[in-house]
């Protein structure tokens, strides 16, 4: 397999979503506030177009009912289109019955708007707990076949107990999907994330580039992730504390610096693209056997 090739996505969705905040508005307000979204993801777009990178576009249900066409236009560029979710709520905040009804009311708006089959999921804030066994069951039941919410460790919210770093498949009775984790890597002793958002803005791109190399010569891709606020440092901000300001709002403007630096630097496909070139190298998983093991990479037998 080679291990020159890395994942790019994006979390399409506005300046107003950012989780686990008492300042963040609620859903029945987002309509009142100016967008900034479908600048941005243009923006995003044109960088992909100028560099011919293909990513997968994980849409927040709700941007793609405001912005119907953003969705067409990503599309028509050859780009994958993805669920983020319609209401931007966080998994362990949801029933199994609430979190399907979330997952199919977007699946059937991106298909309806893109006109072209769903296949994967990322749910916001990566906010998958080991807790919340009923996901997988939940995303098939909803119809995909591929899921990137894993956030192998602990953080903020969510993330899951495991050093699987690689995608691997999920087994879960006679089903199974494709699970593309956050990548982590061990660095100085401790796992640490480095690849997007707030990770790939604080850190020196010299660093974030180190670290990925070092990533794909263990086997395993990188999984590119950003959101289009993201390229936009003029973009409004909600008030928080000073720690959730850090992270939310530092390095904002050297976001499309590193974009374009790491499109010169790597080979980046979608998803899709990925899974349609190495799935047969992926391990398999058992449902509840996520955690433990070694990090088996892209490369493990099956």
């Amino acid at each position: 397999m080679r291990k020159d090739i890395s994942i790019f996505t994006v979390d399409v969705e506005d300046w107003f979503h950012i989780l686990d905040v008492a300042s963040t508005p609620p859903v029945s307000r987002w309509n009142e506030l100016p967008g900034r979204v479908e600048q941005n993801t243009r923006r995003i777009l044109s960088l992909c177009e100028e560099h011919g990178v293909r990513a997968t576009f994980f849409f927040l249900g709700w941007v793609a009912r405001r912005y119907p066409h953003l969705v067409k236009e990503a599309a028509a560029k050859g780009h994958e289109i993805a669920s983020h979710g319609f209401s931007h709520r966080l998994v362990y905040e949801m029933s199994p019955d609430e979190a399907l009804d979330d997952m199919r009311e977007s699946k059937r708006l991106l298909e309806d708007l893109a006109g072209m089959q769903v296949h994967g999921f990322r749910a916001p804030g990566f906010s998958v707990l080991d807790e919340a066994p009923w996901f997988f069951e939940t995303l098939l039941e909803a119809g995909f076949t591929y899921d990137s919410s894993v956030f192998p460790g602990p953080r903020g919210h969510g993330g899951m107990r495991s050093n699987r770093f690689g995608p691997y498949i999920v087994s879960v009775g006679e089903k199974s999907l494709v699970e593309f984790p956050v990548s982590l890597i061990k660095f100085a002793g401790r796992n640490i994330c480095f690849s997007g958002g707030g990770y790939l803005r604080l850190f020196p791109y010299r660093f974030v580039r180190y670290l990925a190399e070092k990533t794909l010569a263990s086997g395993r891709p990188v999984m590119f992730y950003v959101h289009p606020r993201e390229i936009d440092p003029k973009h409004p901000r909600l008030p928080m504390s000073l720690f959730r300001e850090f992270k939310s709002y530092v390095n904002l403007a050297s976001t499309e610096r590193k974009l374009r630096k790491l499109f010169n630097d790597f080979t980046l496909v979608s998803c899709k693209g990925f899974i349609g070139q190495y799935m047969e190298s992926f391990p398999v998983v058992k449902l509840g056997a996520t955690a433990g093991g070694n990090d088996p990479g892209v490369s493990s037998a099956r």
